[in-house]
């Protein structure tokens, strides 16, 4: 069921969605958490689409934050929907405008779940500090994604000088698959052995800096990084032995190659994770990652991000 209201507050919304609840016998008690995803109405449904998808696994209540424009009237819309147009949710959707287009506590409050986690999604555009943010303050988990920034590099740079515990990027989130399959390619290995290591992965792509200053805070070995084009995402990582080297690579589908001396090529399932499946992964915990933290804060200053070699064909 979709509801439209217009030019309304949220004390009104709130009635309306425990109307709705009640009539569809739609009952909050199944809810383990709030997500509030803030975004633009341009960008509203497809982060919708991934959070309705997200909540599947965990059921919960979906508030969206669609800013509109600051200078305009001060004035709230919104449009509820609860049953089978939610997913596995409740979602209720702000379009606000003049003051309404900012992030406020109390343009939520009367719609939180009491009791209830808090979750924050920045799809796009995350604030200077998200930690200190009207939204931000009040969260358990704040989570953003610098892939979509202008300039994802230092927005990756500017997340870790403003890191709060707590925080953590779709980023890291997108590198499960590689750090379980090199987390058990390293358990085979002596760590002694290796000499050195090479990332290879999108020049745009803050999770190839993730990844590299994961792997030098866990070997203590020179990382260096290999540039591919724009936009193709991790592509291999070159573990340098004198026994021979360890490579494992997808350069492009589903399936990654894992190649080592004297032994048969393995084919390892490693697909490209949907916004839908790392948000899932997010919302599985709500204590701070604290190995993420370690990598951004810790893991970032040891890389030499000034050592980029071509990629290696």
């Amino acid at each position: 069921m979709i509801i439209d209201v217009h030019d309304t507050t949220t004390s009104q919304i709130a009635k309306e969605m425990n109307r709705l609840r009640e009539a569809g016998g739609v009952v909050t008690l199944g809810r383990v958490l709030t997500l509030v995803i803030s975004t633009t109405p341009g960008h509203a449904e497809e982060a919708i689409r991934a959070a309705n998808l997200a909540s599947r696994e965990h059921p919960c209540q979906i508030i969206v934050l669609a800013a509109g424009d600051p200078v305009a009237e001060t004035r709230l819309d919104a449009q509820i929907r609860v049953g089978g147009d939610a997913g596995a949710s409740d979602v209720v959707i702000l379009y606000g405008s003049g003051s309404n287009a900012e992030e406020s506590e109390t343009l939520i409050g009367a719609l939180l779940l009491p009791d209830a986690p808090i979750v924050v999604w920045w799809p796009q555009g995350a604030p200077a500090v998200p930690a200190e943010s009207a939204l931000g303050s009040m969260a358990h988990r704040r989570i953003t994604d610098t892939a979509t920034a202008a300039r994802p590099r230092q927005a990756l740079m500017h997340l870790r000088q403003t890191y709060h515990a707590g925080d953590t990027d779709l980023s890291w989130t997108r590198l499960t698959g590689w750090r379980i399959q090199l987390a058990a390619i390293l358990d085979g290995l002596e760590a002694s052995e290796i000499l050195s290591v090479t990332v290879d992965g999108a020049e745009d792509s803050p999770s190839t800096l993730l990844l590299a200053a994961w792997l030098t805070r866990c070997l203590g070995v020179p990382v260096t990084m290999a540039h591919s084009k724009a936009g193709q995402g991790m592509r291999s990582v070159r573990l340098r032995r004198r026994a021979g080297d360890v490579v494992l690579s997808r350069p492009a589908g589903d399936v990654a190659s894992l190649y080592q001396q004297g032994r048969p090529v393995q084919h390892i399932s490693l697909p490209k994770r949907s916004d839908q499946d790392c948000l899932a992964e997010e919302l599985r915990r709500l204590d701070p990652d604290e190995v993420f933290g370690d990598v951004v804060v810790n893991g970032l200053p040891l890389t030499d991000l000034k050592a980029v070699q071509p990629s290696e064909r």
